[in-house]
C-alpha cells in the first residue's frame, strides 16, 4: 500500500525540479549573452570611425584680392559760401540745383552801414591831412625859431635857458608833425578795411559749378565768419568730378594704396559699376564707439570716379570694391580648407586654448606669487604661439594628411598657396567641424555624400 501511493508523489517533485533547472539556464544563457553584447559594443564604439568629409582639388587661378568698405559719393570740389561780414540778405539770384559759373552773383548783403563806415574812414583820413597841415606849419616856425636863438645865443644877447627853451619847442613840433603823419596812415588803413568790407556784402562764385546746398532764403539776416564760425548761406560744387569716400577697416588699410583701382556700386544705380582710382588715403583714423565693445576706427579713402553719363549726386550711398593685389596662375584652395595646427602635434586652436588654461590653473594653484604665474601663463602663450602653423588636410586613400602650407593673397572664396599643395591634390574643403576640430594627421576619413546634395 505504502509503495503504491508513494509513486504519484514522487512525479510532480521531478517535474518541478526540471522546470525550476531549465528557468535557471535560460537566465544564466540571457544574462551571458547581455554581457556578450555589452562586450562587444564597448569593444566597436572603441574602434576609430571615419569622420565624413568633401573635398575639392587643388586649381591654379587668377587671385584678385580685394578691400571692399562703403561710404557716400561726394564732389572732388566743393565750396561753402559764408560771407565774410553780416547783414541782411537783400539780394539771392540763384536756387537749389542752379548751375553757376565763376564770377557769377550769388548774394548780396545790405551795405548801408558798411557805406557809412567807409564815409567816416574818409571823413578821417582828411582830418588827419589836415592836422598834418596845421603841424608841418608849427614845425617850420619853431625850425625858424630855432636858427634865430642860435644867432642870438651865439652874440651873448639871449640867455642858454632861452635857446634851451627854442631848441625844445623845435623837437616837440618835430615830432608832433611826424605823429600826424603815422594818424593819416592809421586812418587810410581803416578806410581800406572799409572798403574791404563793402567789396564783401557781395559774394561771387570762386568755380563753375552748382548750388548743391541752399541754406538761406532772402531777407534773412546772416552772421560773418569771423572769431566764430559764420552762417553757411549755400554749397556750390563741381559735379562733373565726383568720387567716393569711404571709410576703410583700420585691418585692410595698409593693403591699399594710391592709384589702386577700384569698382564703386551705388545703390542707386542697382548693379551697375563705376570705375575709379584711389586718389587720398586718410592719415588719421577716426573711432566710433570709443570705450565700448562696439569701438571701430576706420581710415577715410577716397576714389575718383571717371566721367560717366550720368548725373551723380552729392549723397549717394556706395560700395567700392579695391583691387590692392593680384596674382596670376596661382595654387589656390578653397580658403575654409585652410586651418591652424601646432607645429608638431595635432592639436586645434580650441584644444590650444584649453591646454594653456589648463597649465595656467595648475600653475596657479602651485603657486602663490601672482608675478610668477603671470610669468609662467605668458610663457605658455608664446610657446604655443611660436608652435602655430597653417595647415591643409589632403585626402590620400581613406585617411587624411595633414600639410604645412605658405599662403599668400585671398579673395572671397579662394586662398593661394605658396608652399604645400600642387594643383591637381585633393584637398579636404568640409565640414567646417571636420577641419577646424575634429581632423588629424592619419584620421579615417569617409566621403560625405550627404553634403554634395
Amino acid at each position: 500500500m505504502h509503495q503504491a501511493v508513494a509513486a504519484p508523489e514522487t512525479a510532480p517533485k521531478v517535474a518541478r525540479k526540471r522546470r525550476s533547472t531549465r528557468k535557471r539556464q535560460i537566465i544564466i544563457g540571457a544574462v551571458g549573452f547581455l554581457v556578450l553584447w555589452l562586450i562587444v559594443s564597448i569593444l566597436l564604439s572603441k574602434r576609430e570611425k571615419p569622420i565624413p568629409v568633401t573635398t575639392e582639388k587643388a586649381v591654379r587661378k587668377t587671385i584678385l584680392q580685394t578691400v571692399s568698405a562703403t561710404g557716400k559719393v561726394q564732389p572732388e570740389t566743393e565750396v561753402k559760401i559764408s560771407p565774410e561780414v553780416a547783414g541782411e540778405i537783400i539780394d539771392l539770384p540763384v536756387a537749389d540745383g542752379m548751375g553757376v559759373k565763376r564770377g557769377d552773383l550769388l548774394v548780396r548783403i545790405k551795405p548801408d552801414s558798411y557805406k557809412a563806415l567807409l564815409e567816416q574812414q574818409e571823413a578821417a583820413i582828411s582830418a588827419a591831412k589836415a592836422t598834418n597841415l596845421q603841424q608841418k606849419a608849427t614845425m617850420l616856425k619853431t625850425e625858424q625859431d630855432l636858427k634865430r636863438a642860435e644867432d642870438m645865443y651865439a652874440k651873448k644877447t639871449i640867455s642858454i635857458q632861452e635857446y634851451n627853451n627854442a631848441q625844445a619847442a623845435s623837437d616837440v613840433a618835430k615830432n608832433t608833425f611826424e605823429s600826424s603823419l603815422h594818424e593819416i596812415e592809421r586812418a587810410q588803413a581803416g578806410s581800406s578795411q572799409a572798403r574791404d568790407q563793402l567789396s564783401k556784402t557781395t559774394v561771387y562764385s570762386p568755380i563753375n559749378g552748382t548750388v548743391t546746398i541752399l541754406n538761406s532764403k532772402l531777407g534773412e539776416r546772416i552772421v560773418a565768419t569771423g572769431q566764430f564760425a559764420g552762417t553757411e548761406v549755400m554749397r556750390v560744387a563741381d559735379l562733373s568730378r565726383m568720387q567716393a569716400v569711404i571709410d576703410v577697416n583700420e585691418n585692410d588699410v595698409p593693403n591699399v594704396k594710391i592709384g589702386d583701382k577700384a569698382n564703386v556700386k551705388i545703390d542707386a544705380y542697382g548693379d551697375r559699376k563705376f570705375k575709379g582710382t584711389v586718389a587720398q588715403i586718410g592719415n588719421t583714423g577716426k573711432t566710433t564707439g570709443s570705450g565700448t565693445q562696439e569701438e571701430v576706427t576706420n581710415f577715410e579713402v577716397k576714389i575718383n570716379l571717371e566721367r560717366e553719363d550720368v548725373l551723380l549726386r552729392p549723397g549717394l550711398s556706395c560700395t567700392a570694391d579695391i583691387e590692392t593685389n593680384m596674382v596670376k596662375d596661382a595654387v589656390a584652395v578653397p580658403m575654409q580648407a585652410v586651418t591652424i595646427r601646432t607645429g608638431d602635434s595635432n592639436l586645434s586652436p580650441e584644444e590650444i586654448e584649453k591646454k594653456r588654461l589648463k597649465s595656467a590653473a595648475r600653475d596657479k594653484g602651485d603657486n602663490n606669487a601672482d608675478y610668477v604665474n603671470e610669468r609662467q601663463e605668458k610663457a605658455v602663450q608664446r610657446e604655443e604661439r611660436e608652435k602655430l602653423a597653417k595647415v591643409v588636410f589632403l585626402k590620400k586613400g581613406g585617411k587624411a594628411q595633414s600639410v604645412k602650407v605658405t599662403t599668400g593673397i585671398s579673395d572671397d572664396t579662394y586662398m593661394e598657396i605658396k608652399t604645400g599643395v600642387q594643383p591637381g591634390d585633393e584637398v579636404i574643403s568640409g565640414s567646417y567641424s571636420a577641419i577646424s576640430r575634429k581632423l588629424k594627421d592619419g584620421a579615417k576619413v569617409t566621403y560625405d555624400k550627404e553634403a554634395t546634395k
